[in-house]
């Protein structure tokens, strides 16, 4: 009875000692958590718009060649067609009573540049006609068609010219292509700002003044409204 009672008692008495001791810890413990500074957050995993962001690789450094970013000039005629045309225009559309010529308002450029964003089948005929032209002019008077006199280049044409309706011009080609490049050159001449300014020194207030295919500007009045100012 006395060996039991004593094993008993050591039982007890050890588990005395760790309840005591888990009594005293717990504050410590508790203690501890209040006085550790607040935890650092951790940042979330990659969302959907930031996939794939880690892997890729900047692009190699090199060098642009300009003219791979903007053509400096385009021309849709080549050298020969280009003096074709302007000699062309100079005949067809002459300066006039103080109005500027084609050559004068810029119409070749602008042709070149109009030609060569035009259907298929216009650009067609320019080129085809402008090379007929200048074919027909070595074979009758032994030199290009951009260096002809007057007389000669009205011998060239002159046979082609037609009165046509609008909208209905001659359908042999080479005829069609006379009639209608007078029709363009002409066009192109008196829509431009030079026959504009023309018509304005005149002191006539024309409907249609200062609209032109060159420069575009979008205030029709821009000078009224500067001499209302002043």
């Amino acid at each position: 009875m006395r060996r039991r009672d004593f094993v008993k008692g050591i039982l007890a008495a050890s588990a005395a000692a760790k309840t005591m001791a888990a009594q005293q810890a717990a504050p410590a413990v508790s203690v501890a958590q209040h006085t550790l500074p607040p935890a650092t957050p951790i940042a979330p995993g990659p969302v959907p718009w930031m996939r794939g962001l880690l892997d890729v690789k900047p692009l190699e450094m090199g060098t642009l060649v300009p003219d791979a970013v903007a053509q400096t000039e385009a021309h849709f005629f080549n050298e020969e067609q280009t003096k074709t045309l302007r000699r062309l225009c100079a005949l067809l559309m002459p300066p006039m009573k103080g109005r500027p010529g084609a050559l004068d308002a810029g119409a070749p450029e602008f042709l070149d540049f109009l030609i060569g964003v035009s259907p298929r089948d216009r650009k067609q005929m320019w080129l085809s006609g402008l090379d007929r032209l200048n074919v027909e002019a070595i074979n009758r008077f032994g030199g290009p068609f951009a260096a002809t006199t007057d007389v000669q280049a009205d011998a060239l044409i002159r046979l082609w010219l037609r009165a046509w309706i609008t909208d209905h011009p001659p359908t042999e080609p080479f005829a069609r292509f006379i009639n209608l490049a007078h029709s363009d050159i002409r066009t192109a001449t008196i829509n431009s700002q030079a026959w504009s300014e023309a018509v304005r020194s005149e002191g006539r207030g024309a409907a249609g003044v200062d609209l032109y295919w060159y420069p575009v500007d979008p205030d029709m009045h821009r000078d009224a409204k500067a001499s209302a100012k002043a």
